[in-house]
């Protein structure tokens, strides 16, 4: 004789949907990435150059392999 076996009903997991971000909480962090991302965009493209602002090559000797992954010329 057979016995029937009832598995439990499965629910799919419900997936909470994410919370809407104010614009004022994100602004001060999208400033601030933007700004660094100048900056450092500044160092590796455009520093030792014709608007250098530090003296000497260390700066550019730094982010040498860093200008030429972007492609900007240095040699």
């Amino acid at each position: 004789m057979a016995e029937a076996v009832v598995s439990p009903a499965v629910s799919s997991p419900v997936i909470p949907t994410p919370a809407a971000l104010p614009v004022r909480a994100v602004l001060p962090w999208a400033v601030f990435v933007g700004l660094l991302a100048v900056v450092a965009l500044y160092f590796v493209g455009a520093e030792q150059g014709a608007i250098s602002v530090f003296a000497g090559s260390d700066v550019h000797e730094w982010v040498h392999d860093g200008r030429h992954l972007l492609g900007f010329p240095c040699h």
